[in-house]
């Protein structure tokens, strides 16, 4: 009985992992301006983690926002996401 539990329970936590959607990425500076205003950065599912990161290159320090592309909901398990 137990084994059967802990299967069920790793099948649950592992599909709350996964991600899916559509997600619009920007970068913000210390004072709320946006630095990627001419861009429309767009990633599929975990692509998130790409686009973040190069962000996060090549705006050291910068705080990266992920909203949903269909509601414009900020992803609140990702986002915000400040870059060290």
């Amino acid at each position: 009985m137990r084994v059967g539990i802990g299967i069920a329970v790793s099948f649950v936590l592992t599909g709350c992992l996964t991600m899916s959607g559509t997600y619009v990425l920007s970068a913000h500076d210390a004072s709320g301006k946006n630095l990627t205003e001419k861009m429309r950065l767009v990633a599929e599912g975990t692509g998130i983690y790409t686009i973040r990161n190069a962000l996060c290159q090549r705006y050291p320090k910068s705080l990266v926002v992920i909203k949903d592309a269909k509601t414009g909901e900020e992803l609140r398990s990702e986002s915000p996401y400040r870059c060290s």
